[in-house]
């Protein structure tokens, strides 16, 4: 099945709470992808556990990795080389993936490709589109908002960053306290589309030339709105505090990535990351790079959160440079995006 110019790559991910594998050829064809998610089994802890998302990995791994080259019809002689995910993520959890990848590349004689999790994350733009360069990535989920420029496949300038919490991280806390379902960011997105924006809670701009961002004053706002009504016996509608809450947090997503984009001259925008399922956002970035002369590229829902696609096609771009992982590759729960 293996073009004599085709290169197929098979992904793992486990860097948190979805044990997925994947199949894609050169990089920008999904060919399977298979991701078994344990939101089930922590939705009654209000977050993921990590000691119990690694024994769901261990539990999945085999099924999953079966079901995968199912689905392609494929087996192990089409397979060129194994891209796993090495970190960022829960050490635990990335530890199964990493491993499985090992003594799967070792058993077939395959190369091993280590992959960063946020470069996943940004390579799911290219099943949909062809990179251009210089090209502006943000990035916002659970544990990451940031701003990355790159001006070749595999390069990337870290531009911008959070000084606390992640954007991700907000919408989660947020949402405990208005005692919302896990996971709460989707819960929110949901609310906020019911509420109004009757709240001013602040926005953190950080400086005229600053591209960092800052959400912890904004979520202690929040919760600080929420308990002192509740202290003084006054209700308030949780739609309103969603969209007032998420007006803020796109605002500032919005503004920042659009003046990196003009002050860099990107060629290109990508979203990537768990949030960028967020409706609220994919609406405000779309509206404000509409008719801008800057393509905006986001992905499909099925691609924003984790998957073992977004790895492969990372690992495509890893494996053409000639980047290869040794035996001794281990999980790195603070892997620098470089």
């Amino acid at each position: 099945m293996n073009g004599k110019n085709d290169t197929y790559i098979l992904g793992i991910e486990t860097s948190c709470d979805e044990t997925a594998a994947a199949i894609v050829k050169n990089g920008q064809e999904i060919v399977s992808n298979v991701v078994a998610s344990q939101i089930d089994s922590h939705k009654r802890f209000g977050g993921v556990v990590p000691e119990i998302a690694s024994r769901h990995h261990v539990e999945q791994m085999t099924v999953v990795l079966e079901q995968t080259f199912e689905q392609a019809g494929m087996d192990w002689d089409d397979v060129d080389a194994v891209a796993v995910t090495e970190g960022p993520g829960l050490v635990g959890a990335l530890l199964v993936g990493v491993n499985a990848a090992k003594a799967l590349a070792f058993a077939r004689q395959k190369p091993l490709v280590g992959v960063h999790h946020i470069a996943g994350h940004i390579y799911a733009n290219r099943f949909q589109s062809e990179f251009e360069f210089p090209l502006l990535a943000l990035i916002v989920s659970g544990g990451h908002t940031e701003l990355v420029l790159m001006h070749e496949h595999g390069s990337y300038e870290l531009i911008g960053e959070t000084r606390d919490d992640a954007a991700g991280e907000a919408y989660d806390k947020v949402a405990r306290v208005l005692e919302l379902p896990y996971p709460g960011g989707p819960q929110i997105d949901k609310l906020a589309a019911e509420g109004e924006e009757s709240i001013a809670f602040p926005r953190a701009w950080l400086g005229e030339d600053s591209y960092d961002f800052s959400f912890s004053g904004l979520k202690s706002s929040v919760i600080n709105t929420i308990h002192n009504a509740a202290q003084r016996g006054e209700s308030f509608r949780k739609e309103d505090i969603a969209a007032s809450f998420q007006a803020s947090v796109v605002d500032v997503l919005t503004a920042k990535t659009w003046k990196a984009a003009q002050a860099y001259q990107a060629r290109q925008v990508i979203v990537a990351g768990g949030v960028a399922a967020n409706g609220g956002l994919r609406s405000a970035l779309t509206a404000k790079f509409d008719g801008s002369g800057i393509p905006l590229l986001i992905p499909p829902l099925k691609l924003c959160t984790d998957n073992a696609a977004m790895i492969a096609a990372a690992g495509f771009v890893n494996y053409e440079h000639g980047k290869r992982s040794g035996w001794d590759l281990n999980a790195n729960p603070s892997l620098p995006l470089k």
